[in-house]
């Protein structure tokens, strides 16, 4: 199947990115002994193979189909507690970072994709980034590797009170 160049120029950048990232993963991975880290790192690897797998598919002309991702089969998103050395904690947070990033990347590609297998197939890439965006989310947390700031109950409904007047808009 032939598809618009725009795709395959979209889809060519993403390569080049998953070839990086793939690589920098499993360099991270042979540093990190935190077995919960160590193995959403794997998950993250084989879920970019996956990617990689399903754009070559798609960008392949004698390929007949639609393409389809495997699932993601989510891990236990709650991983007790958890302790990450220093330097297993950056590890974490650019690995976050790094699917957030790649998330937002596939979801905004895929508004701009003409294709509609390649835009859904770049939507459900976004999903499942964001899907380990929150299993990395999760070991830090548990790790106790962020501080997030809580607004104060006052601030929330000051912030309510302002904006009630939009119902009825």
């Amino acid at each position: 199947m032939r598809i618009p160049a725009a795709d395959l120029g979209l889809m060519a950048q993403h390569l080049a990115t998953h070839e990086g990232v793939i690589h920098q993963f499993k360099q991270d991975y042979m540093i990190v002994q935190n077995p919960s880290l160590k193995k959403v790192l794997h998950t993250s690897i084989t879920v970019m193979r996956s990617h990689v797998r399903a754009m070559l598919a798609l960008i392949d002309p004698n390929q007949p189909g639609p393409m389809h991702l495997p699932d993601l089969h989510e891990q236990q998103m709650s991983f007790g507690p958890v302790t990450l050395t220093e330097e297993e904690k950056k590890i974490a947070l650019k690995a976050r970072s790094t699917s957030k990033s790649m998330a937002n990347n596939n979801f905004s590609s895929a508004l701009m994709m003409k294709k509609a297998n390649a835009r859904q197939t770049h939507i459900e890439m976004a999903l499942q980034q964001s899907k380990l965006q929150g299993m990395y989310d999760s070991i830090i947390q548990q790790a106790g590797g962020e501080f997030t700031p809580k607004a104060t109950s006052k601030e929330q409904l000051l912030t309510v009170q302002n904006y009630l007047h939009v119902l009825n808009e």
